[in-house]
């Protein structure tokens, strides 16, 4: 149990250095979540199951579903601003 622990802290923290230096933005996304996710595991071997449930339903479900959200309307944006300054 001890080393599954481990593993579960070691990648807590790749998780986090590779959400920081990731350039593309769904994919930092995507990043976030399992971070999230391996949070929620953790707080499961820490007996606190009513953290557990609140980072997984807000740190890996609300938070991801508003930045992938986010993500849309920027790049429908940017879209957008391309086709006004072809039309100009």
């Amino acid at each position: 149990m001890k080393v599954f622990e481990i593993v579960l802290l070691l990648s807590l923290v790749v998780c986090a250095v590779s959400v920081a230096f990731t350039k593309d933005l769904l994919t930092s996304i995507v990043i976030f979540m399992s971070y999230s996710l391996i949070m929620c595991v953790i707080w499961v071997l820490l007996q606190s199951p009513d953290l557990a449930i609140t980072e997984a339903a807000v740190g890996a479900g609300v938070t991801s579903i508003l930045f992938f959200v986010t993500l849309k309307k920027i790049r429908a944006i940017r879209r957008e601003d391309g086709h006004e300054q072809a039309e100009r």
